[in-house]
């Protein structure tokens, strides 16, 4: 929060203007967030990572395999 002594209308309109622009900004932030958490629950992202962790789970037990 801003703790500022004003000395013209100008000054409080310029802040004005900064505040809404740094709503703007972070609303925009928002809905970057919102498309990528919406990406990370998709179907799809579960099953390629349980693939990803299924084929270093398969490479490991073959290695420790061959190693016996």
């Amino acid at each position: 929060m801003r703790n500022k002594n004003y000395t013209s209308f100008e000054e409080i309109e310029l802040d004005l203007k900064l505040l809404s622009l740094e709503r703007k900004i972070a609303i925009e932030e928002l809905k970057g967030l919102k498309h990528k958490v919406q990406e990370d629950l998709s179907p799809l992202n579960w099953l390629q990572t349980g693939y990803n962790i299924a084929k270093k789970f398969s490479t490991l037990l073959l290695v420790k395999k061959i190693l016996k």
